[in-house]
């Protein structure tokens, strides 16, 4: 333990039950409920033999629910029903690689086939109608791993046909025939340009070969604005488009488009933060209500009808809920309601009596468990942004002590109000934790995230940093006890924070961290190729000196030598985000320098732990790391967790105990 964490213990808050990490990270009972389209059918993820899979009940018996799936390794982590009789489909990679496959399972028989097997493609379900029932429509990169071509996918037969062939735009819209009626490009400036099919709007589908209508410019969204704003769906009929719209304004709107008069209407907007969420009407497509998120999530009804269902959720005490799922009649919604405090309830609501049926609890374990409270607050960034965030301090805390400053990833994401089983942990073992929508962070306006271009490693540093005056100035934290801990972006933040900032942080752990942009920016996925230009106008364009040179100057692992406090580094090697490499460089450079680092492989891991036997293995570490160095809580980690991970320690660092 270090001289300031020994110094420090007596005054860590006084100690409640220590919650396991096998409650907080590991899998939950039960999780992701949705019912069948036809209303006969509920299906949810939950274990066998410790792996997540799918489970299927007859909606009127829930207790009669059996597993379809039998996957014995990573897990299956999201799935869709179909309009093609009792079929469900579901991703899988290998290892974390996201070399995505389309897998269904016969829920009757329980035959399960790839549809999509095909050696180094990413497929994933794009659309499904009613009006084509037989069939979804999947994107897929196996032509040009740069692009997604669109094909109907036919469920009993698993027959493609190559519906929309793409040569370099970023993504479409489609209507309710699977008619490619919008499509999308990013130019090099950064520029959204939308394009509309050339007199084609309503013609039928034909699976039998692929639209050759050319397609006409339309309109176009400047770099600013498009990183907020862009198409979202059609209406049933496919007269209108909706469009997530920032121009004349800072935050993105909820726009009606008119298509055949150009009619631009405004359903709902919000000076604080970008709308989203948007639930529709199940005939006509034409949204009932939208959500809004500035500091606390929050439903908006356009109808009355939808009033209705809010009013009715206000009496049941819901005020943070999302849909997940509903049957085709819209007779039954299957909703998750959540709080701070709770991980989540899964209820079936029925929309023509009001009645709230509940499903289950997703982690009943934690009914009792000694959660405490998140808290937002908007700290004030020195240049006047208001950076909000969220603060999770141990029970019973008073006065400054010791502080996990804990950074999102993305870093075009954000952190939210609600139950975080890291900030549990975190205060459960000790610490105050604190969680800021620095600059570049999505969801409060055009201003707000391009606010961060080009300032990786600089103000969006200094973003973090402001935060951290901020608690030491509220008496929260101790100044010499703050960690550093994220994961992707954050876990580059937490390498620059520490290089730049080498006095600042008592230790900091990075997850999956990116090291060098130079390498980050040549080795990104084939398919973000759509994405490149916002991802050059962020960091620096590597094709120009200057750009070049920024790039290298804002990459941690160029100063390496002035990291002056224990550092922790996690990595999955499947990775194909943030390759081994932006770790193994991390270390080396270290190395080179006579730094001590501690480094954590997961040879079937990508980018994060899927398996909950890595995840304990990874927890278990990083308590005890700051444990050490801030003095806080830590449950030991036991030798069948070790065991049972495929954790590698690659460097000790200063945690000899783990070599």
């Amino acid at each position: 333990m270090s001289e300031a964490a020994s110094n420090a213990t007596s005054h860590i808050a006084p100690n409640p039950a220590l919650i396991p990490r096998a409650q907080l990270f590991g899998n939950p009972e039960k999780a992701l409920p949705s019912i069948s389209p036809d209303g006969r059918h509920l299906a949810w993820l939950a274990p066998v033999d410790g792996v997540l899979n799918i489970w299927v009940a007859p909606a009127g018996a829930p207790g009669q629910a059996a597993p379809v799936t039998r996957d014995t390794k990573r897990g299956i982590h999201s799935y869709s029903w179909t309009f093609a009789g009792p079929h469900l489909l579901y991703p899988r990679d290998a290892d974390g690689n996201e070399r995505y496959h389309i897998h269904c399972v016969n829920v009757t028989t329980g035959v399960e086939r790839d549809l999509t097997p095909f050696e180094g493609i990413f497929a994933a379900v794009y659309a499904r109608s009613h009006l084509v029932r037989d069939r979804v429509l999947i994107a897929m990169n196996r032509r040009d791993p740069k692009y997604f071509d669109l094909y109907a996918l036919f469920i009993e037969s698993g027959e493609l046909q190559l519906i929309e062939q793409n040569t370099n735009m970023a993504s479409f819209i489609v209507d309710e025939r699977f008619n490619v009626r919008v499509a999308t490009r990013l130019d090099a400036d950064g520029t959204l340009q939308l394009f509309e099919r050339d007199g084609h709007h309503d013609v039928d589908v034909d699976v039998d070969k692929a639209s050759a209508a050319p397609w006409k410019p339309w309109f176009s969204f400047a770099p600013e604005d498009a990183r907020v704003s862009h198409p979202l769906f059609l209406n049933r009929d496919g007269t209108a488009l909706f469009l997530s719209d920032s121009r004349a304004r800072d935050t993105a709107a909820l726009v009606r488009l008119d298509l055949a008069t150009g009619e631009r209407r405004v359903l709902a907007e919000d000076a604080r933060c970008d709308l989203g969420g948007v639930i529709v009407d199940k005939d006509t497509r034409e949204p009932i209500g939208y959500g809004s998120y500035y500091t606390q999530h929050a439903w908006h009804a356009l109808t009355p009808g939808f009033q209705t269902d809010l009013d009715r959720f206000a009496q049941h005490g819901l005020s943070e809920w999302h849909m997940v799922s509903r049957t085709e009649d819209d007779s039954v919604w299957v909703i998750i309601g959540k709080s701070a405090l709770a991980p989540g309830k899964a209820y079936l609501y029925r929309r023509d009596t009001g009645a709230l049926e509940l499903l289950f609890d997703t982690r009943p374990d934690l009914a009792h468990a000694p959660l405490v409270p998140m808290q937002p607050v908007t700290i004030r960034a020195r240049d006047g942004l208001e950076l909000v965030s969220y603060l999770t301090r141990p029970a019973q805390a008073e006065g400054a002590g010791p502080l996990v400053l804990l950074v999102h990833g993305g870093p075009w994401g954000r952190d939210g109000f609600g139950f975080h089983p890291e900030h549990q942990w975190l205060a459960n073992r000790g610490y105050s934790v604190l969680s800021v929508n620095f600059r570049a962070s999505t969801g409060f306006g055009k201003r707000f995230v391009t606010a961060g271009d080009l300032e990786w490693g600089r103000r969006m540093d200094d973003d973090l940093l402001d935060a951290v005056e901020w608690a030491v100035r509220e008496g929260i934290a101790d100044p010499g006890r703050v960690a550093i801990v994220g994961t992707s972006y954050g876990g580059y933040a937490v390498l620059a924070g520490m290089t730049r900032n080498p006095q600042r942080y008592a230790c900091g752990i990075d997850v999956v961290g990116p090291s060098n942009l130079e390498t980050l920016l040549a080795t990104v996925p084939s398919w973000w190729e759509s994405m490149r230009a916002q991802l050059v106008n962020a960091m620096g364009n590597p094709a120009t000196e200057a750009g070049l040179a920024l790039l290298r100057e804002r990459s941690p692992v160029h100063q390496a030598n002035r990291i002056a406090r224990p550092l922790l580094i996690a990595q999955g090697a499947n990775d194909p985000r943030v390759r081994q490499d932006e770790s193994d460089q991390m270390v080396a450079a270290m190395k080179h320098n006579g730094i001590p680092v501690t480094y954590l492989l997961y040879p079937d891991e990508g980018h994060g732990f899927a398996r909950p036997v890595n995840r304990f293995s990874y927890y278990a570490v990083a308590e005890a790391f700051l444990a050490r160095y801030l003095g806080g809580r830590a449950e030991p980690m036991t030798a069948a967790e070790r065991q049972a991970s495929s954790m590698q320690v690659v460097e000790a660092g200063d945690m000899h105990e783990l070599a």
